[in-house]
């Protein structure tokens, strides 16, 4: 039996086993982030191409504002915006998007809602701005379905089904 316990031939092939288990999971686990960065930044690409796309298809603002009511073809726009990313018609838009109103920057910073679409406010003395007046702005949500690539790493063990990403543009 001491000649057992002491007999090291074969310590390096398990060392190098447990390692190896070490390893792979690392390796899943970055390939795994790798996927869904990249499936993120295409979503939030986007939500951006496509707000941009709303500024530039409904510019003219004494015509075309608001333009969730008043713009011809926006949502074809708004639709080929989001197909045009890397991950083409697996994008979608959210929800209720867009979404249109009239915001006010206020003392902390933030953008906050003043008015409906039915109802421009005068200025922002909502927010503590009274010779500001509200701009208004639109919110665009994409979002894409996602799997993990491995069921046994951390992103797939998260369990995460989507990605939804926004992007605010003002345009008027």
């Amino acid at each position: 039996m001491r000649n057992f316990l002491r007999d090291s031939r074969g310590a390096a092939a398990v060392e190098f086993a447990i390692f190896s288990l070490v390893l792979a999971y690392s390796t899943m686990n970055a390939v795994d982030i790798a996927f869904y960065t990249h499936e993120r930044m295409e979503v939030a690409k986007a939500a951006q191409v496509a707000a941009e796309t709303v500024w530039s298809t409904c510019n003219n603002v004494q015509i075309d504002l608001p333009a969730t009511q008043n713009c011809p073809g926006l949502n074809a726009a708004i639709q080929t915006a989001i197909y045009s990313t890397g991950l083409g018609q697996a994008v979608s838009l959210a929800s209720g998007s867009p979404s249109e109103g009239y915001y006010c920057v206020n003392t902390s910073g933030s953008l906050q809602q003043v008015g409906s679409l039915a109802s421009k406010p005068a200025d922002c003395s909502a927010v503590g701005s009274p010779t500001t007046s509200p701009g208004d702005y639109i919110l665009i949500s994409a979002t894409a379905p996602y799997s993990a690539f491995f069921r046994v790493s951390v992103m797939g063990v998260i369990g995460l089904t989507s990605i939804t990403q926004t992007s605010w543009m003002r345009v008027g």
